[in-house]
């Protein structure tokens, strides 16, 4: 068994701080991690599995919350800047965790530390500290109430510009179940809920400076293929295509197969789309492109957008904000959209489901749901003053904001009146911007998501257009063999775009692995990984809620009854039982039973024999 510690690309560190007692202390990466989860996602799964007990409440000081790097994390190689944060979730009371891009695993990595363990809660606000070796859990109470973007303003000019900063605003001070964490002034770890988690525990934020170098296998081949995946990306037929819209220029492709999230998914296809897709964004707000470490197309578009509020700098919006906060709230005006981002970013809300929450109210309002006396003003969709009162209440807890906080699960629990069946999740975890009534694998993609409905498990609409959007043949399959590979990057440590839009080949990955960590092994080696880890955290989340399995795995009423009404996809929707059968094939494929629960003997296949125990007995 390999040493972590002495492992290419691993600095061969856990750091575990106690943010109430103030202490900390290192441990040496296991061996075992390594060969097992790879990095990033796996370990964030394998410690939550191992150290979060069930019966834990999410925000409670019991739970923990996980930073990890990949091994590919901070190597020169194309989008080498992910990291991954992991909690149990306040969203799902499952297993949470979100992926961020910047520029936080190179620096964790060069401070000496492969992982972060934020453990225990503090009685006041703090902020963690790690100067290379030098930890610290200080006093953060002069940053507390400041939104993301003016914390990590005051931060940088308190601590230093070389440190990397990840910070939480009023909605995670305020334990808002969709609050974020914020880095680099617009990237954001957004799903799940992890920023309440922190807000949980007074953690106001995380700032790491590390000088160290990260240690590779094999530095000179290394610098050899790395320059050749970079002109490998630079000669793809879609590099120059994607690079100047980066993800908003998908909007047009979407609304027009009649997927584009419209009204609160009552409909799939927003006719003014045109006013906020990424030529607009381009030509309206557009001032310079901003990518993470190493990015050869940089998605993030730094922008300037004007209101009658007034005006804001923002990185964005991309395209599930132009998914959820334009067309699912009918803000047809692509300076709107950049503003209701900005002002998401400096409240700290994921502005997936923040845009699902407020489009779910706004209909609870047209339908009488919701007076003008419980929500404090009239609400509507199209009118951006309406979106941003909501998203102002919900980050303060305050009148409709406080019902609305625990998104739209909860919400709908408490309003009754049927807004259960237009209540548009997946397990407590709002939709993302794919409307799929007509896209049978990208629902299932949806359904059986390990985290609650969300797109990048496995992005799988794509396939349902190639192959045929009405046809069931083939998309479990495809499903599967999608959340192996997709979450492989998360555990590598780099951005999955350069495979997902320019179509770069997945074999380089393959092929590099052995230069940096010096172990050689075969793709199908890395995709076991993922299958290791997709299991084990279907096996926290079953431990952990009652209920977790195939009556769980499903969409949203709306989507099985009613079909679409307008647009591309009209007419059409999944029946209850095409989601059955679908269920009941992938179910098959993944070696579990009928009811979604991993059998003792996939589980002990994947070397998991100690979660076979806990489910199985």
């Amino acid at each position: 068994m390999n040493d972590g510690a002495s492992a290419g690309g691993y600095a061969g560190q856990v750091l575990r701080v106690d943010v109430g007692g103030g202490s900390s202390r290192t441990e040496r990466l296991p061996g075992e991690w390594i060969e097992k989860y790879v990095g990033g996602r796996g370990f964030v799964a394998k410690i939550l599995y191992d150290e979060v007990p069930p019966g834990t409440d999410p925000l409670g000081p019991l739970n923990k919350v996980v930073m990890a790097a990949g091994p590919l994390s901070g190597v020169f190689l194309p989008g080498s800047g992910k990291t991954h944060f992991g909690a149990k979730s306040p969203a799902t009371g499952g297993y949470g965790d979100s992926n961020i891009g910047g520029h936080l695993s190179p620096e964790l990595k060069m401070a000496g530390y492969d992982v972060l363990i934020l453990e225990g809660a503090a009685a006041d606000p703090v902020i963690v500290v790690i100067d290379d070796g030098k930890v610290s859990v200080r006093p953060g109470g002069e940053y507390w109430g400041k939104g993301c973007i003016e914390a990590e303003t005051a931060l940088k000019r308190d601590l230093g510009e070389d440190f990397e900063i990840a910070v939480i605003g009023p909605a995670g001070e305020n334990l808002v179940r969709f609050a974020c964490i914020s880095h680099d002034f617009g990237r954001q770890a957004g799903r799940t809920g992890i920023g309440a988690v922190l807000g949980s525990k007074k953690v106001k934020a995380i700032a790491i400076r590390g000088t160290h170098t990260i240690p590779l296998a094999d530095p000179e081949g290394l610098r050899e293929l790395g320059k050749s995946m970079y002109r490998a990306c630079f000669s793809k037929p879609g590099f120059r295509e994607w690079t100047p819209n980066g993800t908003a220029g998908v909007t047009d492709w979407v609304n027009e197969i009649g997927a584009f999230p419209t009204r609160n998914f009552q409909t799939s296809y927003f006719p003014e789309y045109k006013k906020i897709n990424g030529d607009r964004l381009r030509a309206d707000i557009h001032l310079t492109d901003k990518g993470c470490m190493g990015c050869p197309i940089p998605c993030g578009k730094y922008s300037l957008a004007k209101v009658a509020e007034g005006q804001a700098h923002v990185e964005g919006p991309e395209y599930e904000t132009i998914a959820m906060i334009g067309g699912d709230c009918c803000l047809a005006d692509i300076n709107e959209v950049g503003y209701a981002n900005y002002v998401c970013d400096e409240l700290g809300l994921d502005t997936i489901s923040a845009g699902n929450v407020a489009a779910f109210a706004m209909e609870c309002y047209e339908r009488g749901l919701l007076t003008e006396e419980q929500v404090g003003r009239p609400i509507a969709f199209g009118d951006l003053p309406s979106v941003l009162y909501l998203f102002r209440k919900i980050a303060a807890r305050e009148g409709i904001g406080d019902l609305l906080a625990g998104g739209v699960k909860a919400a709908a629990e408490k309003i009754g009146g049927g807004s259960e069946r237009f209540a548009i999740h997946v397990k407590g975890l709002e939709w993302t911007g794919y409307e799929s009534r007509y896209a049978p694998a990208m629902m299932l993609s949806y359904a059986t998501a390990d985290i609650g409905a969300h797109h990048n498990r496995s992005w799988a609409i794509t396939f349902d257009v190639a192959r045929g959007r009405g046809k069931m043949e083939g998309k479990p399959e495809k499903v599967v063999e999608l959340q192996h590979v997709r979450p492989l990057f998360d555990c590598l440590g780099v951005c999955r775009l350069q495979w997902v839009e320019i179509g770069f080949d997945l074999e380089w990955y393959e092929r590099v692995f052995p230069l940096v960590t010096g172990r050689k092994v075969s793709w199908d080696d890395l995709l076991r990984v993922s299958e290791r880890v997709w299991n084990l955290t279907r096996a926290f989340s079953i431990r952990h809620v009652p209920g977790w399995g195939r009556a769980m795995d499903r969409p949203p009423a709306r989507f099985l009854e009613e079909p679409v009404p307008d647009g591309p996809a009209k007419g059409h929707l999944i029946t209850a039982d095409q989601m059955s059968e679908l269920l009941d094939n992938y179910y098959a494929l993944r070696g579990w039973d009928n009811n979604g629960r991993p059998t003792r003997g996939k589980l002990e296949e994947l070397g998991l024999d100690d979660v076979a125990k806990h489910l199985w007995g």
